[in-house]
């Protein structure tokens, strides 16, 4: 399909209102229609070091207008396919109401929001916030069958509960590992000094976690890691950008050296994308305001726009 320049707007990245990738805002949630919804769930009240991933849903979607070009969807001519051509519907939905220093209803709003997605037929695609939001996510799927959870991220986050939390950022996988539609985590990048003590990680193994270090994910390679997702799972993938470097993705309240490089994580979407159905995503704990660059909420963005065209392409979107 050619491209639009010549008779529609130029549109340039700088240009206009910054929804995800500058694609259609739906306000009301009862009138998604579209094969991807992405919302923000700009919540931080969760974290234990540095706040600021609140910021994280708005600094996204501006580093995605970056992305914004190709009114013929993105050529790749690595891969000779274009992926997300003008088939493949994304709608922003906007951000899952906060209120401050109200974790309950906060994450209530959030879940309210990935349920009217689901309810819709579109793929949710969640931004945060830190990591506590996938919490509600995850509490959205109820009903919608069995999940497989793949997680990407410098930490196990399998704590049980620390002075009466049970739903912070370091908690995530262990809450999700208590549903029983909830088949099995594989964790990767998870490394060095972790905020889970070693019960913690005798505790998630013996809950069905499979475990993997960046250097042990170096030594396999993606596609062998890719193959220890039990074939047939229906995934929800979930990326915390503390899963990267920092010296690629400094933005963020927990850095973690030793981290991924960019075609490390594209490279096993890429290939979970092409052996399983992906039912759903968040991307969280990107705090702007540690990243002058902008570098962090660039890749992000980039991360996710890579990640839905691998799984449409995968669907048959041409």
């Amino acid at each position: 399909m050619a491209n639009s320049y010549d008779t529609g707007r130029l549109n340039l990245p700088f240009v206009g209102i910054a929804t995800f990738g500058k694609r259609a805002y739906v306000e009301d949630w009862s009138q998604i229609d579209a094969e991807v919804a992405v919302m923000g769930a700009p919540y931080d009240f969760g974290t234990q070091f540095r706040a600021g991933a609140r910021f994280g849903p708005r600094a996204v979607r501006e580093a995605s207008t970056l992305f914004s070009f190709g009114h013929a969807g993105a050529y790749d001519h690595e891969d000779d396919c274009t992926y997300l051509p003008q088939s493949v519907r994304i709608v922003d939905i906007g951000d899952a109401d906060i209120v401050h220093t109200d974790t309950a209803k906060s994450h209530a709003n959030i879940r309210a929001g990935v349920e009217a997605i689901l309810k819709s037929g579109a793929l949710p695609v969640v931004i945060g916030g830190d990591h506590s939001v996938n919490i509600p996510c995850i509490e959205a799927f109820a009903g919608h069958g069995d999940i497989h959870i793949l997680q990407i991220d410098a930490h196990l986050d399998f704590v049980d509960e620390r002075h009466g939390v049970r739903v912070g950022h370091g908690s995530p996988m262990r809450r999700a590992a208590e549903k029983d539609y909830v088949k099995g985590i594989t964790a990767v990048g998870i490394r060095n000094v972790s905020s889970t003590a070693k019960d913690g990680y005798e505790a998630a193994r013996a809950m069905g976690d499979d475990i993997l270090s960046v250097r042990q994910f170096r030594a396999l390679g993606a596609e062998a890691v890719a193959k220890r997702i039990p074939k047939g799972a229906r995934v929800y993938v979930t990326i915390d950008i503390d899963g990267f470097c920092p010296s690629i993705a400094p933005g963020t309240g927990t850095p973690s050296h030793g981290g991924f490089l960019y075609y490390e994580v594209l490279e096993l979407l890429q290939q979970v994308a092409r052996t399983h159905e992906v039912v759903g995503m968040d991307l969280v704990e990107v705090a702007p305001d540690y990243d002058p660059s902008q570098s962090t909420q660039i890749l992000a963005a980039q991360v996710l726009l890579n990640f839905l065209g691998f799984i449409f392409h995968a669907k048959g979107f041409r």
